[in-house]
């Protein structure tokens, strides 16, 4: 039961987390105009990863996109693929955890298996919710760079040369979402544990000797080399020829008759 809550737990917050992913990409507001020293404005502008937009003092927003992909900064470019990389592997993450889920059966499918999804996922999310962090982290550095260097212009006496840019609500949104990846993949790696069956985590380890059985059968016939033979009939010849004695003792041949 503890291990069908904490999957259950970690597929809503990595569906949160994946579901905030697409919302901060899709969303306008990365890089918002600063208007700290200039709080009335008849025009305020603001940024997105796809487009870029002007809101009037009258309430008409325009919206225009990036027809370039070249005359965009490297690290732009960075920060898009981030996002799209990260909201492709939550997507894939989230279908192979559905199957993974403990609660829901489909066919025959044991536990070994089901472990093995779900450290998948698992691996996924918290791919997805690295790549998420890091792709705001970068946007937001390069954000804090350029605002630096616009205030360090208008001491200059240069107050019009570009308008100062800050943090976006899509910045603290994808964040968010990121480490709600991030903490849904880490308890779906714990869960893992839960679902490997015992008898597969002790593993009796069995030896066997290196050389080959021999087997021995007893009988009533004897193996014998080449020569017993010949030394048998050897012997009863000696036994035979010996000679009886006068008194009639057998007289048994020593060693010295053989030479």
């Amino acid at each position: 039961m503890p291990t069908t809550i904490c999957q259950v737990t970690a597929f809503i917050v990595s569906s949160l987390g994946v579901a905030g992913c697409i919302v901060s990409t899709a969303m306008d507001m990365w890089s918002t105009q600063d208007l700290y020293d200039n709080p009335v404005t008849a025009v305020f502008q603001y940024q997105g990863l796809w487009r870029s937009c002007v809101r009037q003092s009258s309430g008409f927003t325009e919206c225009r996109p990036y027809f370039t992909i070249l005359g965009l900064p490297a690290m732009f470019q960075a920060v898009r693929a981030l996002m799209i990389v990260g909201i492709v592997l939550g997507i894939l993450g989230l279908l192979v955890c559905i199957f993974a889920l403990k609660c829901i059966r489909i066919g025959n499918m044991e536990d070994s298996a089901k472990a093995n999804m779900t450290l998948t996922s698992g691996i996924m999310f918290i791919i997805a919710g690295l790549c998420a962090i890091t792709g705001v982290s970068v946007f937001a550095n390069m954000l804090v760079t350029n605002f630096w260097m616009s205030t360090a212009n208008m001491y200059q006496g240069m107050q019009n040369v570009q308008n100062r840019y800050t943090f976006g609500s899509a910045l603290f949104v994808g964040w968010v979402a990121g480490g709600l990846a991030l903490v849904g993949g880490i308890m779906m790696c714990l869960a893992c544990r839960g679902l490997i069956p015992e008898e597969s985590r002790y593993k009796a380890v069995s030896y066997n000797a290196s050389g080959r059985n021999i087997s021995y059968r007893t009988g009533p016939y004897k193996v014998g080399s080449g020569y017993e033979p010949e030394a048998k009939a050897r012997k009863d010849a000696g036994y035979e020829e010996g000679a009886r004695s006068e008194d009639g003792r057998r007289s048994y041949p020593s060693k010295y008759d053989y030479v």
